[in-house]
């Protein structure tokens, strides 16, 4: 899930409005300046954000309560939220977007379809209008804040979907899948004939969110 700030990325930096938002409990996965590239990881991404429900600029909405519409925070095998720093009405895909890749490669290895069930976001005077499907939101795949079910976000703006997860633009990598055998020590007894040494296969998680959190 895409959202915007609503604050100038040439003024602020992904660190400064990740403290921001981690004091006001507004918290996302990532926070990124997409002029600088300065990516922020501030919670793993097993664990639930906490910045879908109120407006986009919880910086300056400082009365919003995160627990007005927290429930949707919790959807979804994952709901990985991105915060961008940047403004709805001039969208981030116009300039430039500094190390995307890295975020949407990252997205990859959780296996995150390359997807928009709802199709591009909204442009920022069209946000409201635009029907918040529960439908296409339990599909899963990406989304702009404006699309999630229960947000009052009107971001990210009418972003050029294509930038970011056309296969064309960004190409996909191989994503592989850690193994290794682990050996059981054998019983002394068992009831199974020409019982031995029991193998099986162990998934050994990814290690890319390591190797993107910049901070936190």
């Amino acid at each position: 899930m895409w959202q915007s700030l609503e604050i100038d990325p040439r003024l602020v930096s992904a660190r400064s409005a990740a403290q921001c938002v981690d004091q006001l409990g507004r918290v996302p996965h990532l926070v990124w300046n997409p002029l600088s590239g300065e990516i922020v990881q501030l919670i793993p991404v097993l664990r639930a954000g906490r910045s879908l429900g109120g407006p986009d600029c919880p910086i300056s909405a400082r009365a919003f309560c995160p627990g007005d519409a927290s429930g949707v925070n919790r959807e979804g095998r994952l709901c990985v939220q991105i915060a961008v720093v940047s403004f709805a009405r001039e969208p981030f895909s116009s300039g430039p977007m500094t190390d995307v890749e890295r975020i949407v490669w990252w997205l990859d290895t959780w296996r995150i379809p390359r997807s928009w069930p709802a199709g591009p976001p909204a442009a920022l005077t069209q946000a409201h209008e635009r029907p918040r499907s529960g439908r296409l939101w339990a599909r899963g795949g990406h989304f702009g804040g404006s699309q999630v079910p229960g947000c009052l976000a009107t971001g990210p703006g009418a972003i050029d979907i294509g930038r970011l997860t056309d296969p064309a633009v960004l190409p996909t990598i191989g994503v592989p899948r850690l193994t290794r055998d682990v050996t059981l020590p054998r019983r002394e007894k068992t009831t199974a004939r020409g019982a031995g040494a029991i193998k099986f296969r162990h998934h050994q998680q990814d290690d890319s969110e390591a190797q993107l959190t910049t901070a936190g």
